[in-house]
């Protein structure tokens, strides 16, 4: 985890789509952000308990085993791309906060998903430009994996140069789960006032938004400031109905990077956070 200070910055974008606009000032506090997307190597003892239990001595303590965990996907998840320091992939975004509530009963330390203003922020890293690291899209090789030069496939997390915080792949490799509901017309009501570390809760299964683009993605979509809404066609092959709480078949460009705030909310209010009950969807 990298430490991310507090400060204020201008989100947004005036050369991107209209749900970048209005560019407006934001507030974030400080807290600590993954240096990288959550790989396969910590991902896989939460989807696979035998996995977990072979990791940790062949016991799990009591609390750790009722953790409620995903269906074994019927599909190899990591789609022949790689395991070892690859990020992982493909789950919901209720998949990926019960698994930030596994690392909780683990470890004791509260770690949730980012809200979309500490996502862009941290990519930001004290910059105002497309890029973290400037405007010009021909340079983005040496910072992200993306269409023009990604092989079709993921690739080990940490290889391309970090932005000015030290934190890695925040722009392409694979797209990021943030925390809040994509709302198109969000940044609207901050025209003219400082936005004091805002979240858009969700409450509904569709959609969530995703940062960052992915090695799918043409540059574009990596700019720091490009939202992308989650899509029920993710899931339109799986067979199962309902169909799956945990997974997104086709989304194999989705992944997760994690926060740990500075000052922890309250238990009841981290509980409050990882026990809502999934949406089921049809």
């Amino acid at each position: 985890m990298q430490p991310i200070q507090g400060g204020e910055y201008q989100m947004g974008s005036t050369k991107g789509n209209a749900d970048e606009r209005p560019v407006h000032q934001v507030k974030v506090d400080a807290f600590w952000m993954g240096m990288h997307e959550v790989t396969w190597d910590l991902y896989e003892p939460f989807v696979y308990k035998d996995f977990e239990l072979s990791k940790s001595g062949g016991s799990i303590p009591p609390e750790v085993d009722a953790i409620t965990r995903p269906t074994k996907p019927y599909l190899d998840m990591t789609f022949g791309m790689g395991k070892e320091n690859h990020p992982a992939l493909a789950m919901t975004h209720y998949n990926a906060i019960q698994f930030c509530k596994w690392l909780y009963v683990r470890t004791g330390v509260f770690y949730r998903l980012p809200t979309e203003a500490e996502w862009e922020y941290a990519c930001r890293a004290g910059s105002d430009t497309e890029y973290n690291y400037g405007d010009d899209a021909s340079e983005l090789d040496g910072y992200a994996w993306y269409r023009s030069n990604r092989g079709n496939k993921t690739h080990e997390v940490g290889q391309k140069k970090p932005n000015a915080w030290g934190v890695h792949d925040m722009h392409g490799n694979v797209a990021e789960w943030t925390y809040d509901q994509y709302i198109a017309d969000y940044y609207q009501q901050f025209a003219e006032a400082i936005a004091d570390n805002p979240v858009a809760t969700p409450n509904k299964l569709y959609p969530h938004t995703i940062r960052g683009g992915s090695f799918e993605d043409d540059a574009n979509a990596l700019r720091s400031a490009s939202r992308v809404p989650s899509d029920p066609v993710w899931k339109q092959l799986d067979p199962q109905i309902p169909k799956s709480n945990w997974w997104f078949p086709e989304a194999p460009f989705i992944g997760i990077r994690l926060v740990r705030p500075l000052h922890p909310p309250t238990e009841a209010e981290i509980m409050a956070y990882y026990d809502k009950a999934p949406i089921q969807d049809y």
